[in-house]
């Protein structure tokens, strides 16, 4: 539509110049012409690209729009320790700084794009001294000094929503980064609440494997007196040994996983590297019921999800402002101020002057850019649609994952039990079987029955880590941890 009006605003602008009147009256005429037919707009408001969440969260069919997403991490969280961490990390993080820092840059984006609605004004003194040619002053040369002391004003009409839509990209463009701010918090209640756990487990199996160091010297000395006794032979002394050296070996790593861990935290803390105060795994647990919600609430709950659509519309508004570089320009200038060549009567009425000017520019040899422009913008546009919904997709494949990690390692720990209740009495029956002198045990049974036992424990341990890191992840997944 507006490539068969734009002519008709030159033919407008044509004819109000030959119109007699007030100049001022002229660029008001003219700009009411303009805004009469502004009515037809050449950019378009942002639709969400239409997007479906019904079947996001596999195996999950639900109603229900309670989410865990909008509990707050402190009530999330039940342990005094991390909820310490947590708040200490949100605090000082660098990440988070760094966030922060990406929104002021934003609003300042921001208030500019608002500044370019509003007139452009200069002001200040000027001396020009000239000479003029004797042509021109009788056949004696003219030197001449003219003082001016003058203000100047120009505003460009935003007639077709380029300005407009300039500042709808550097909202969403300030959106956007509020929005990183909120998904940088997520992820570091979630990395520290990780590692929290992680330590813990740490600190619970160096426990089980010192204990059963223990019990596995013990087993060697026993085992050496027996086979002095001629009661057993070299091969229980040797696996015995065996059992002893293979939990001992593997302390150096745990401690070097909680020194490592510590570290990690602290460094997620803004803090140097040094020990973490921490309770102990056995001890936490969630009185929460773990519910998703649907799953269309990862649109607004989701801050990486909003990140991307914000970056989607920032782009859509790049296509709105190339659209609008094919379209006439309207400016308006005025200057006005005094003039004289004598400072004495500088401000007489005399030496006052002014002008206005009103003005329609048209594109015409850089049509070519333009329509790079607009291209690279609908390019722009569609790679950040792709980029919308991969997040949307990965969100909820998060969920999906998380749910049925922390549904594998409850069934897991349920079988868990039953194995080291087993185990445990494996252990006790050949020690009893042995001590009565039962033919066919021998204390080989034992031993293997105790690094079995000694298996379970820790592998008990990376259960419920499992079942931990899950409602983490499952939290996370569901866009909590902002609140």
């Amino acid at each position: 539509m507006w490539i068969s009006a734009w002519p008709l605003l030159y033919f407008l602008f044509i004819k109000i110049q030959k119109m007699k009147g007030h100049p001022i009256k002229q660029v008001a005429i003219l700009l009411v012409s303009v805004m009469l037919l502004y009515g037809c707009g050449v950019t378009k408001p942002y639709v969400r690209p239409t997007v479906t969440t019904d079947s996001l969260f596999r195996d999950v069919h639900t109603t229900d729009t309670t989410t865990i997403a909008d509990i707050p991490y402190r009530v999330m969280f039940k342990d005094p320790y991390l909820l310490n961490l947590i708040q200490e990390g949100i605090a000082n993080s660098y990440n988070l700084k760094i966030a922060v820092a990406r929104i002021k840059q934003a609003e300042a984006n921001l208030k500019q794009s608002k500044a370019e609605f509003l007139p452009n004004i200069n002001a200040g003194p000027q001396v020009t001294k000239q000479r003029l040619p004797s042509d021109q002053t009788q056949g004696f040369a003219s030197n001449q000094t003219i003082y001016q002391l003058s203000a100047s004003a120009g505003w460009e009409a935003d007639l077709w929503g380029k300005l407009k839509s300039t500042e709808k990209g550097a909202l969403a463009s300030l959106l956007e980064s509020d929005a990183y701010k909120r998904a940088t918090q997520t992820q570091l209640v979630s990395d520290i609440a990780i590692n929290y756990y992680n330590l813990l487990a740490y600190d619970k199996q160096l426990a089980i494997t010192v204990e059963s160091v223990k019990n596995f010297k013990e087993d060697v000395e026993t085992n050496k007196t027996l086979k002095a006794a001629n009661r057993i032979t070299e091969a229980s002394v040797v696996q015995s040994e065996a059992n002893l050296y293979a939990a001992e070996v593997s302390i150096p790593d745990l401690k070097n996983n909680i020194r490592q861990t510590e570290n990690a935290i602290s460094v997620l803390i803004a803090r140097p590297s040094g020990p973490i105060e921490r309770d102990s795994l056995s001890n936490q647990k969630f009185d929460t019921i773990l519910q998703t919600g649907v799953p269309a609430q990862l649109l607004g709950n989701r801050p990486d999800v909003q990140e991307a659509e914000y970056a989607l519309r920032y782009y859509y508004e790049q296509i709105n402002v190339a659209r609008a570089y094919f379209y006439p320009k309207l400016t308006i200038t005025a200057q006005g101020g005094w003039q004289n060549v004598e400072l004495k009567n500088f401000f007489s009425a005399s030496a006052l002057f002014g002008n206005l000017v009103g003005g329609l520019l048209q594109p015409v040899f850089n049509q070519g850019l333009n329509k790079q422009r607009l291209a690279l913008a609908k390019a722009q546009y569609e790679e950040n649609v792709f980029d919308f919904h991969q997040a949307l997709l990965n969100a909820g494949q998060q969920v999906s994952d998380a749910l049925y990690s922390f549904q594998s390692a409850q069934e897991k720990r349920s079988i868990r039990t039953q194995q080291l209740e087993a185990l445990k009495k494996a252990v006790d029956y050949n020690r009893e079987l042995l001590n009565y002198g039962y033919a066919q045990t021998s204390y080989l049974d034992v031993l293997t029955s105790e690094q079995g036992y000694f298996s379970a424990q820790l592998n008990e341990v990376s259960d419920q880590l499992q079942q931990l890191s899950a409602v983490v992840n499952l939290y996370q997944s569901l866009g909590g941890g902002w609140k």
